[in-house]
């Protein structure tokens, strides 16, 4: 094996004076000249140096297991998936296929295209990935990259590994939950006891390689070694800036009236700050009196969805590109042109909190290892520049270590459906690099439970296994099966697909012709009508992206949501569940809508308990408002606050407030969640006035029931 894998590596790199008339071993084509233009930049990469040293590990591991650490920007996650592919072609491809998993959907898309590109093949047929709502592979894919997170559902649902021969975990120290899952499965599954010659290859930054080691038992280690040129001095702020976003762009604007050579890559926290940041940059270059052409000013975020692939291009010529970023450009998306970073030093993000079953929008320091990645990027010969919007102290003082893994921070309930799944009895027995808190998986067992996920043993039930078949959190999968039952599944298909890809207005209207447009997209039902009515809009607008914007409405989301309709559809048409005609409007529909929602989300229900639009939640005593952008705060005065509502989301951060809300009645809940839910809920006057509902509900069935009831005594009496 060993000279068979020296010999194609021999043979996948010649020059083209070398041999003109090489053939590609993948699909037996010639290589063509722009193979050859990449093979050159693919032997600069300080990775190249591991070359043979990694596909001699991965042959002759014991364990099936080889670890990679190795810097950002070293090559790792493009080289390592051609090596991995060079080693499965060598034994014929007899184990299967090679799948590289990538924690974000966008990073997993980009280096699909990029290393298409560098293997000379065509992408969406011997290279491919799988990303929500777009699988681009093929019958002949040897090499698949994936979202973690859908690896993960395939793994869940199958007995075995999943059809692989190597799988490749890229960038562990990201700790996403699915990477951290991944690993945990795949260490209790004991590699050398699955079918075949697996083999499992870990990426990751040096600053993770130590836990890792110890995690899967001193496996075989390749150090991709430190690239040539150096890395910058930090130029340290003395003040955290009050205006995050006015300090990055005049940071910029200074390094581009210097004319200093090479592209600029800014870090800020949210989404927000990215666009604000580009808008502003965009109206202050202009004016700028440069040589060349003004500054292309390109954002990188997960809303931007495929046209971050522009933040590669070079259309312009001789025109500088301003990336403007946050976490998701740490480790992915390694930009060969930058020279300049700009850092801000802080992160936003979602963490859950198991207690009150609510996110919260955190504002926080980045680890020490994400501020050397960033710092990173601005290697060179000579040395770029890295301007930290923060004093020297900020990052010693305030920052952990590592980034903190997603597992102590996400809400487990899906992770823990999955385990359930695998018949992982005790998840809290599962290998995990970092153990979840008791009570988070206390909080997603007992959700899963009053879901009726679970069996009286703690199991899986038969509903929980179709649960888990679908993409979607728990509860929003039991709403979309309690659709079958009340006939209105068209419905809740559209609705299920738009809370998950598109939940509605996130800015307020920009103009007064704005906000009458969207009023008219408004139902009177609430949030969830609404975004059942926007979609029916959008459907009938052609998907127009021109409607989307007079809106304010975002055109690629709404894109996304038709399309996992679609595979919900599908789906379901699979596993043979019933589907109804579209009735949406009807007062019937209406009311059994709510029902389906209420079946699924009664654990995410309010109450107005003083007529003021302060609402407290039922499953806990914390006071929480409707969110700026719910239909019942857009209204018209007199706007009515319904004095029950059921919510998608509730978020401790600085509006505190319950997303995608719509009013329910009282009676409903009494009727649908389980009765030991109702009796397991905190004292309150909410609490009282729910028994006093079932108390009722259940002497009125009584007396329905009496008359029948005495007709079968006296006829056992007569007999």
């Amino acid at each position: 094996m060993a000279s068979q894998l020296l010999g194609l590596a021999e043979e996948s790199g010649p020059s083209p004076g070398e041999s003109e008339l090489a053939v590609n071993p993948f699909d037996g084509l010639p290589f063509s000249s722009r193979y050859y233009e990449l093979l050159e930049q693919r032997r600069a990469l300080p990775i190249w140096a591991t070359r043979f040293i990694f596909l001699e590990q991965l042959e002759s591991s014991p364990s099936g297991v080889v670890l990679v650490s190795g810097e950002p920007g070293s090559g790792k996650s493009t080289q390592i998936p051609q090596w991995c592919a060079e080693f499965a072609l060598a034994r014929g491809f007899k184990e299967g296929r090679v799948t590289v998993t990538q924690p974000y959907p966008l990073a997993a898309l980009s280096l699909a295209v990029r290393v298409a590109d560098e293997m000379d093949l065509t992408l969406g047929q011997e290279v491919g990935y799988s990303i929500p709502q777009e699988d681009c592979t093929g019958p002949d894919t040897l090499l698949r990259f994936c979202w973690d997170r859908l690896l993960l559902q395939e793994v869940a649902s199958t007995r075995g590994t999943g059809a692989w021969g190597v799988l490749v975990l890229d960038e562990a120290q990201e700790r996403s939950v699915a990477s951290d899952l991944l690993q945990g499965l795949l260490r209790n599954a004991k590699l050398g006891n699955l079918p075949g010659d697996s083999r499992v290859v870990v990426v990751t930054d040096p600053a993770l390689e130590p836990k890792l080691q110890a995690f899967w038992g001193n496996p075989t280690i390749v150090h991709v070694p430190r690239g040539p040129g150096a890395c910058p001095t930090p130029v340290y702020r003395d003040i955290v800036p009050t205006d995050r976003v006015e300090a990055a762009c005049q940071a910029v604007l200074e390094l581009c009236a210097k004319e200093a050579p090479g592209d600029v890559l800014v870090y800020l926290p949210s989404e927000e700050e990215i666009l604000q940041c580009c808008e502003s940059l965009s109206r202050e270059v202009e004016p700028l009196a440069l040589r060349g052409p003004p500054p292309r000013v390109l954002p990188l975020h997960p809303g931007h969805g495929p046209a971050v692939q522009a933040a590669y291009e070079d259309i312009d010529l001789g025109a500088r590109k301003v990336v403007v970023t946050h976490w998701l450009a740490d480790f992915s998306f390694s930009l060969p042109s930058i020279r300049h970073v700009i850092d801000s030093g802080l992160e936003l993000r979602s963490v859950y909190n198991p207690q009150i079953r609510a996110e919260s929008q955190v504002l926080r320091p980045i680890s020490r290892c994400q501020a050397e990645a960033r710092r990173l990027r601005a290697r060179g010969i000579p040395p770029g520049s890295c301007i930290c919007l923060y004093p020297e102290s900020f990052l010693e003082l305030e920052a952990p270590p590592l980034p903190p893994p997603r597992v102590c921070e996400e809400n487990l309930s899906p992770m823990v459906l999955l385990l359930k799944r695998r018949q992982i009895a005790e998840p809290g027995e599962c290998h995990f690099l970092d153990r979840p808190a008791p009570e988070a998986l206390m909080q997603a067992l007992e959700d899963l439970d009053y879901l009726a996920a679970l069996d009286d043993d703690g199991n899986l039930s038969d509903l929980g296994v179709i649960l888990s078949e679908f993409p979607l959190p728990p509860e929003l999968a039991k709403a979309l099966l309690a659709s079958c039952e009340f006939d209105c599944v068209d419905e809740m298909l559209t609705l299920a697909a738009m809370l998950t890809a598109a939940p509605g207005f996130t800015h307020p209207p920009l103009s007064a012709e704005e906000a009458a447009l969207r009023r008219a997209l408004e139902h009177v039902d609430g949030d969830h009508s609404s975004l059942i009515q926007v979609y029916e809009a959008f459907i009938q607008s052609g998907a127009d992206e021109a409607w989307c914007q007079a809106r304010g409405l975002n055109w690629a989301a709404l894109c996304q949501a038709q399309k996992l309709r679609g595979e919900l559809l599908q789906l379901m048409q699979q596993i043979e569940l019933p589907l109804s005609q579209p009735a949406f409007g009807s007062e019937q529909n209406r009311r059994d809508l709510q029902k389906a929602l209420v079946s699924g989300y009664f654990l995410k229900v309010a109450r107005d308990t003083d007529g003021t639009g302060n609402y407290l939640l039922l499953t806990h005593k914390h006071v929480a408002q409707l969110s700026p952008y719910c239909c019942y705060r857009s209204r018209r005065s007199p706007a009515r606050s319904p004095p029950w509502v059921l919510y998608h989301s509730f978020s401790i951060s600085k509006d505190n407030c319950l997303s995608i809300v719509s009013e329910i009645q009282p009676q409903m809940l009494v009727e649908l969640a389980p009765p030991y839910f109702l009796s397991n809920l905190p004292p309150s006057e909410s609490r009282d006035l729910l028994n006093e509902l079932r108390e009722e509900t259940t002497d009125s069935s009584r007396e329905s029931e009496s008359p029948s009831t005495q007709e079968f005594g006296d006829a056992c009496v007569l007999q």
